[in-house]
């Protein structure tokens, strides 16, 4: 589910609900450790013309499952449905490279040229930056956090995501930001789906690793 909060702010989804005393108990202290870390890592300062918003999605996996994935810079077509092919331009993976990314059939955009600004294996931060492509998503920079926690008692990862993207000519703030929260949701369902599909293979995973 995503929500608004604030006028024109952070935009975020929550898919985890609890109920009764205890249910709702729980489900304060997520939403005061989400807080937290977006405060913490997700910072934005959104230009006039920009536009700013966040995801989370819970995950019934452990962390290091998650961020496998997440960190593929390379590889981001292990889990993103949209990402039909990517190179990186020099082989080896570190701050500053860049990925040529072809995008499959359904978006407005074939190509997308995108640089590694951050990668934190201890923090579990991955940040990236558009730098070129044939898309309208100008001066797009991400961040992406996964942070473990438990879910139904079991071994579980907290994903955010977070991005700051110029407001096409012709088009709202809002209407932006519904496009690009749309593609993340698709890539935050299907992080899930393939996490916890590795999750069930592995069912002794530790909380962190």
């Amino acid at each position: 589910m995503v929500g608004l909060v604030g006028g024109g702010g952070w935009r975020v989804g929550d898919d985890a609900a609890g109920g009764g005393g205890g249910g709702a108990v729980a489900a304060g202290a997520a939403a005061a450790a989400e807080a937290e870390h977006m405060r913490r890592l997700h910072s934005h300062a959104p230009g006039e013309h920009q536009c700013s918003s966040a995801l989370v999605k819970h995950i019934k996996a452990p962390v290091h499952l998650v961020w496998s994935l997440v960190r593929s810079f390379d590889q981001p077509q292990r889990y993103k449905p949209f990402v039909s092919r990517c190179v990186v331009r020099g082989g080896d993976l570190e701050i500053g490279s860049v990925r040529e990314v072809n995008v499959k059939t359904g978006l407005p955009a074939t190509t997308s040229t995108e640089r590694l600004e951050l990668l934190d294996d201890d923090e579990h931060i991955l940040s990236v930056k558009f730098v070129g492509g044939d898309h309208r998503l100008r001066n797009y920079s991400s961040i992406i956090t996964v942070h473990p926690e438990s879910i139904d008692g079991r071994p579980g990862t907290l994903v955010i995501e977070s991005f700051v993207v110029d407001v096409p000519d012709g088009n709202t703030k809002d209407e932006t930001c519904y496009f690009v929260e749309a593609v993340i949701k698709c890539n935050l369902t299907s992080l899930a789906e393939v996490s916890e599909r590795l999750a069930v293979q592995s069912p002794t995973s530790p909380l962190e690793q």
